[in-house]
């Protein structure tokens, strides 16, 4: 899942395709024939430039692009079988860390977008999780993508009954809440 392209991936649209623009976040359809560089391949999404603009394709439709479609398999559940607010929350973690900016080539953990993770007990052995997360800009159009891209991926750790992720803008991101590493990446050390 971590392929990410030089500037030299150019595809041609074998059939037309759902696309999200990038960054307004407004459902397109790619006609066949378009010719689309694929600019980023990671965490289930690919990001292509196609007529001047930047698309958003979910990784079951790499077929249009002529690509193998790479889904990632589900959570693992904890090896013990004995689930806890604690693994469950590690599990998440793992989980976000699978969501990217389409932008970006880097997870919205490492981004520092994600402000808290937190499980909880319900009454019938399973768990809700809360999580509050961020993005680079106030106005991104990506943002609610994003969100809902977390909670279904959320959704899918085994044990996980709610997954509710909020939007919130204070404190406002900043380069200083990415990892070391993104940062690293991103040629700001």
């Amino acid at each position: 899942m971590g392929d990410h392209y030089g500037e030299t991936d150019s595809r041609v649209l074998n059939r037309e395709c759902a696309a999200v623009s990038v960054p307004w976040g407004k459902p397109e359809t790619l006609p066949e024939g378009s010719y689309a560089l694929v600019t980023q391949r990671l965490g289930g999404s690919i990001t292509v430039m196609c007529g001047g603009n930047l698309y958003r394709i979910d990784e079951r439709n790499a077929d249009a692009l002529g690509l193998e479609p790479q889904i990632a398999p589900p959570p693992p559940a904890p090896s013990d079988g004995e689930q806890t607010a604690e693994t469950i929350e590690q599990a998440a973690w793992s989980v976000l860390a699978t969501c990217y900016d389409p932008e970006i080539p880097i997870d919205i953990v490492n981004l520092g977008l994600i402000y808290a993770c937190t499980a909880q007990a319900l009454p019938d052995g399973s768990f809700r999780l809360a999580v509050a997360m961020t993005l680079t800009a106030p106005g991104c159009g990506m943002g609610t993508l994003i969100a809902d891209e977390a909670r279904d991926k959320l959704l899918g750790i085994p044990g996980v009954a709610e997954a509710d992720v909020k939007l919130v803008w204070d404190p406002p991101w900043s380069r200083e809440l990415m990892s070391e590493a993104a940062r690293l990446e991103m040629g700001m050390l």
